[in-house]
C-alpha cells in the first residue's frame, strides 16, 4: 500500500476560489443537504455525494437519516470491522476496500464514511462492532488496508471518529478525559499510522469532547497533531450534527459542516469575519480545501448499476466471513464435521441470522444466507428448532420442542447470540450477558448432551459461565450476509478456522479496568486506566481471562522456529523466524510479534504488539516470517518533551501465537534517555484490581468534578433528558416524542424494539443545539432556546425573546 502522492494546489483552482465572494466561500463549508456538499459551477467546483459505512454502502435516495431506519439500496453487506479485524489480514482488508469502492462508484457515491477506528476501550459500548480492535497497530494496519483498497477504487474514504470515541450512551456530550501517554499511545496511534499510509480524503471529528473541548473545536487536536504532525492533507468533516461551535470549528481546522444548518451557521461565520473575530484567511483556506476534495474525488461518470458485481462480491463476503471466524474451542477434535453426519441444529439464530448491526451502519444486503442455508448448499438437511425468540421472552414450549429433537442422535448445533437490542449506535449494553431465553435453552441442553458445539454470533464479547458445559465453539461475530455460508463452510471443514481475537474476553465485567467508572457518570469519561486497555491491563497484572488477545484454534498445528533479531539502524530491527504447518491441513497462522520492556523506568504494559503477519501453509510447508521493528516499536510518548523517548535498557522480543502462547523470545539491549519514574501513582506500575480516581489524577492532574445540569444553569448543551430531571414541560415533550417516534417504529412505545429504543436514546439524549438539524421544522433554534428558558424558570423572558425574534 502507497500513500497518495502529495500534490501542489491547482493554480487555476486557487485563482477561481480567490474570486469568490466571502459569501460563497462560506458556502462551501456546509453541506448542501444530507448527503451532498455544495457545488458552485461558476468556480467548476462539483458536489460530493456521500453514503454511510463501513462495512457496506447504505446509499440513500430521496430519503434520509444518520441512523439507519429509512431505506436504503441494496448493497453487499459484508462482515462488520469486529469480525474484519479477526482475519488479522491486511491483504483481505483491501480487498473488501476494494469491493466497497467498486460498489460506491457504481452508485454514484464519492465519499464513503468509514472506516471506525476508535478504541475499544469497554466491551460494553454499543458500537464496538463497528470498531477493529483494543489495540492501535492492528486497528491503524487493517484501517490503511481497508482505506487504500476504497481509494485505488476512485472513491475518497472518511476515517472516524477522531478521536477518543468510546461510548455511545451521552455521546455528544461527554468529556474523555485522558492523560497525554494514553492519548498518543492508545487512542490516537490507530489514526495516525492509516494518515501515514494511506492518506485518507476526509476525516471524522468525533461528537465528544476530549479534555474539556469538544472535538470538532479542538485546535491541537484538528491541527496540531493532525496536519502539522502526521501530514495530513484532506478535509476535516464533522460527524452528522456534531457542530458545537462554528467559529471555533474554523479556527480548529475542522472544514466542512454535515450536514448542513439550512444557512444557520453560514451567518454566524459571515458574521463573524466582518466582526473581525474570525480570520478571511481562514476562510479562504478551508474554501480552497474543500474545493480539492471535491475535484479529486468526484466522479465524472454517471452512476450504472453492475448486478454481476454485486454476484461476485457476495462470494468474497463469503470467503472474508469465513476467514474472520474464530474457533475458540475444540475439545476432543469434535469439528470439523462429518459431511454424512446426523445434526440437529437449535437456536432461531440458525434460521434468523444476526449478520450486522443497528444504527448508521445498516447496510440492506443484496442477499442473505442462513446457516441452515449454508449447510443445505453443503447437502446437510439436520432437524431444526428454534428453542427461543429473539425478543427475549423465554417461552417453555420451544425449549421442550428443543428438548426432545436434543435428545436424537446426532451431532448438535446451537446457535447463541446478540440481537438487535444488545448492539446499536445511540446506546450502550448494561450487562455482557447473552439473552436470558438463549442461556435458558443452554441450560436444558447441558442436563442432556455433554457434546454441544456452539455457534457465536454477536460483535462483542460475552460473559461466558456456560463454557465449561459445551465441547465447541466457533465465534462468527457479525459476518455479514455470507455468515450462514461462511459458518457451514467452517463446521464442515471445506475451510480451516484462521480468525484470531482482536480483543480479549474477560471472565467478567467487573475484570474490566475501567468497570468502575464507565458510564457511571456518563457526561464526563475518565480513563482511569490510561494505556492498559485490554490485553495491556490483563496480561500485566496477570488477570485470568476466557480468551487472551490473538487467540484461536485451527484444525491443523503450527510450530515456531529459529529467532533471529538483526539491527537495521540504531533503532530498526528485522524479526525473522520460521513458521511451519505440522498438520495434516492447510491452514493460516497469525504470527504476532510483541515488545516487553525491562526497563523499570516509565510505566509500561507487560508486552505490546508491534508487528503481524497472516501466513497460509500447506500440511507439512515451511516459510520464513520477517517483521520489521522501528523506534516507534519501542518508545513511549513523553508529555514534557513532547516527543517519543526511547529508554535505555533491555527489550525482550517475544514471538508467538497470542498475547499468552509465547513461542520465541530474544533480549535486546538498546541506548536511549536513563530511565525515570514519574511521580503517578503505584497503581500504573503494578496494576492490580482496579485504578481510582485519586490514581488517575495523579497522572492526569486534578479536574472538577462536574455536577449534573440543573435549573437555572441550563443551556443548548443539554439534552431533554436532562432538563426532565426539573422541567414538567420537557417531561411532557419526551412522552409526545415517544408517541411520535412510535408511528415510525412499530406503532407503539416499546423500548425493547432496538429502532424505537435507538431513536429515543438519540432524540432524549442529544443536545438541544443539533434539534434545529434533525427537525428545523418542529424545533428551530428559537423555539429550543425558549425551551431552554422555560426549563431554567424564566417563562416571561423566554417568551419575550420569542415573540421578539419571530
Amino acid at each position: 500500500m502507497m500513500k497518495n502522492s502529495s500534490k501542489k494546489t491547482d493554480p487555476g483552482l486557487r485563482e477561481a476560489v480567490s474570486r469568490l465572494s466571502l459569501e460563497e466561500k462560506i458556502s462551501l463549508l456546509s453541506g448542501a443537504d444530507f448527503w451532498h456538499t455544495r457545488a458552485l459551477e461558476q468556480a467548476g467546483i462539483p458536489a460530493l455525494t456521500m453514503s454511510d459505512g463501513p462495512h457496506g454502502l447504505r446509499r440513500q435516495g430521496q430519503s434520509s437519516d444518520h441512523l439507519g431506519l429509512q431505506a436504503s439500496n441494496r448493497a453487499t453487506c459484508f462482515p462488520t470491522a469486529s469480525a474484519l479485524a479477526s482475519s488479522w489480514d491486511r491483504d483481505l482488508l483491501c480487498r473488501v476496500g476494494q469491493a466497497l469502492g467498486s460498489e460506491a462508484r457504481d452508485q454514484g457515491v464519492d465519499i464513503l464514511l468509514g472506516p471506525g477506528v476508535n478504541i475499544k476501550r469497554n466491551p460494553l459500548c454499543g458500537r464496538n462492532f463497528e470498531y477493529f480492535s483494543e489495540d492501535p497497530l492492528l486497528s491503524g494496519e487493517l484501517a490503511a488496508a481497508w482505506i487504500s483498497g476504497v481509494q485505488s477504487r476512485g472513491v475518497g474514504a472518511s476515517m472516524k471518529h477522531f478521536a477518543c470515541n468510546s461510548q455511545e450512551t451521552a455521546r455528544m456530550v461527554s468529556d474523555s478525559l485522558v492523560d497525554e501517554r494514553a492519548l498518543r499511545e492508545i487512542y490516537l496511534t490507530a489514526f495516525e499510522i492509516a494518515v501515514r499510509k494511506a492518506a485518507p480524503a476526509t476525516l471524522m471529528s468525533a461528537y465528544n469532547q476530549l479534555n474539556g473541548t469538544y472535538c470538532s473545536d479542538n485546535r491541537r487536536l484538528l491541527w496540531d497533531i493532525l496536519r502539522d504532525e502526521w501530514g495530513f492533507e484532506g478535509a476535516v468533516v464533522s460527524d452528522w450534527g456534531g457542530v458545537h461551535d462554528r467559529a471555533a470549528g474554523v479556527r480548529a481546522g475542522m472544514d466542512l459542516e454535515m450536514p448542513g444548518s439550512r444557512g444557520r451557521f453560514d451567518r454566524e461565520l459571515l458574521q463573524a469575519v466582518r466582526e473581525g473575530e474570525l480570520s478571511e484567511a481562514l476562510i479562504d483556506q478551508m474554501a480552497l480545501r474543500v474545493a480539492e476534495t471535491a475535484l479529486r474525488w468526484h466522479q465524472q461518470a454517471p452512476a450504472q448499476r453492475d448486478d454481476a458485481l454485486y454476484a461476485a462480491h457476495h462470494a468474497l463476503a463469503r470467503e472474508t466471513a469465513a476467514q474472520c471466524g474464530v474457533l475458540l474451542k475444540n475439545e476432543g477434535g469434535i469439528l470439523p464435521l462429518a459431511a454424512d453426519q446426523r445434526l440437529v441444529v437449535l437456536g432461531e439464530l440458525a434460521r434468523t441470522p444476526q449478520y450486522q448491526g443497528n444504527g448508521s451502519s445498516l447496510v440492506t444486503p443484496t442477499q442473505v444466507s442462513s446457516l441452515l442455508d449454508g449447510l443445505a448448499e453443503h447437502g446437510v438437511s439436520p432437524g431444526f428448532a428454534p428453542g427461543y425468540t429473539l425478543d427475549g421472552r423465554t417461552d417453555q414450549a420451544l425449549i421442550d420442542q428443543a428438548i426432545d429433537l436434543a435428545r436424537t442422535e446426532g451431532a448438535l448445533l446451537v446457535c447463541l447470540g446478540l440481537t438487535d437490542l444488545d448492539e446499536s449506535e445511540g446506546y450502550d449494553r448494561t450487562h455482557l450477558s447473552l439473552p436470558q431465553n438463549q442461556l435458558a435453552l443452554l441450560e436444558a441442553l447441558a442436563r442432556e448432551r455433554q457434546d454441544i458445539i456452539v455457534v457465536l454470533y454477536g460483535g462483542s464479547p460475552v460473559e461466558m459461565p456456560w463454557l465449561g458445559q459445551i465441547s465447541a465453539l466457533l465465534n462468527m461475530y457479525l459476518p455479514g450476509q455470507a455468515g450462514g455460508q461462511a459458518a457451514a463452510d467452517l463446521l464442515l471443514g471445506r475451510a480451516n478456522p484462521s480468525g484470531r481475537l482482536a480483543e480479549t474476553y474477560p471472565l467478567a465485567y467487573k475484570d474490566v479496568a475501567c468497570s468502575a467508572v464507565y458510564n457511571i457518570r456518563p457526561w464526563q469519561a475518565p480513563y482511569v486506566e490510561s494505556v492498559y486497555v485490554g490485553y495491556r491491563y490483563y496480561d500485566t497484572a496477570g488477570k485470568k481471562v476466557l480468551f487472551p488477545f490473538g487467540y484461536g484454534l485451527s484444525y491443523t498445528s503450527f510450530e515456531y522456529e529459529g529467532l533471529s533479531v538483526t539491527p537495521q539502524g540504531k533503532y530498526g530491527y528485522e524479526v525473522r523466524f520460521t513458521l511451519r504447518n505440522t498438520g495434516s491441513r492447510a491452514g493460516a497462522e497469525v504470527a504476532q510479534v510483541y515488545v516487553a520492556p525491562q526497563t523499570k523506568g516509565a510505566f509500561r504494559p507487560a508486552h505490546e504488539l508491534k508487528g503481524f503477519e497472516k501466513v497460509y501453509l500447506q500440511p507439512g510447508e515451511a516459510r520464513e516470517v520477517c517483521i520489521a521493528l522501528n523506534r516507534r516499536s519501542f518508545a513511549l510518548y513523553d508529555a514534557q518533551a513532547a516527543d517519543w523517548v526511547v529508554e535505555k535498557g533491555t527489550y525482550l522480543i517475544r514471538v508467538g501465537a497470542h498475547s499468552r502462547d509465547i513461542r520465541l523470545s530474544q533480549a535486546l539491549d538498546l541506548p536511549g534517555r536513563k530511565p525515570r519514574r514519574g511521580n503517578e501513582a503505584d497503581w500504573y506500575h503494578q496494576p492490580s484490581g482496579l485504578p481510582s480516581i485519586m490514581d488517575f489524577e495523579s497522572l492526569h492532574g486534578p479536574y472538577a468534578w462536574v455536577a449534573p445540569a440543573a435549573k437555572g444553569g441550563y443551556t443548548t448543551d443539554n439534552s431533554f433528558r436532562e432538563l426532565a430531571v426539573t422541567s414538567l414541560l420537557c417531561r411532557l415533550l419526551l412522552k409526545v416524542m415517544e408517541r411520535l417516534i412510535a408511528k415510525g417504529t412499530g406503532g407503539k412505545v416499546d423500548y425493547g424494539n432496538p429502532q424505537f429504543k435507538m431513536m429515543m436514546d438519540t432524540i432524549a439524549g442529544c443536545p438541544l443545539r443539533c434539534l434545529p438539524l434533525y427537525s428545523p421544522e418542529m424545533m428551530p433554534v428559537r423555539r429550543v432556546r425558549l425551551i431552554v428558558d422555560i426549563a431554567n424558570g424564566h417563562l416571561l423572558r423566554g417568551l419575550r425573546r420569542y415573540l421578539r425574534r419571530g
